[in-house]
């Protein structure tokens, strides 16, 4: 299942000459039947323990933790914590906004489901530029 694809650019100055560029990160889960672990809970807990100090940490990297208007955007977990995501693992964590936070956790059920739609392969990339 696709979560995003983001792309980046970049434009400045590298030793006093004109320098640009720039890349791509596809970022995916794997709807693999993971069984559901025992302390999904305690995982929860985890997050939400440390939640602050993961923006924190993001944000000396990649900038603000995003927000619209006073609320922050939740941290949506790619290898989500019923199923044994790590709670904290910086490369398990994207900033999306709420709605579409909601349209995640929806479609998630259907990807852990036997025979569900999200089990098929699809295209390698879901668009182009």
């Amino acid at each position: 299942m696709w979560l995003a694809d983001i792309k980046a650019d970049w434009q400045g100055r590298y030793l006093f000459m004109p320098a640009e560029a720039g890349g791509r990160m596809a970022i995916t889960h794997c709807c693999c039947d993971y069984p559901s672990v025992p302390d999904g809970e305690a995982q929860r807990k985890i997050w939400e323990r440390g939640r602050t100090a993961f923006r924190r940490d993001w944000s000396t990297e990649f900038g603000d933790w995003p927000k619209t208007g006073k609320t922050s955007w939740p941290g949506h977990h790619i290898y989500d914590l019923l199923h044994g995501g790590p709670p904290l693992a910086p490369g398990n964590i994207l900033p999306v906004p709420p709605d579409v936070h909601l349209e995640f956790n929806s479609a998630y059920p259907a990807c852990y489901a036997p025979g569900g739609k999200w089990l098929a392969p699809g295209p390698e990339r879901p668009y182009v530029d």
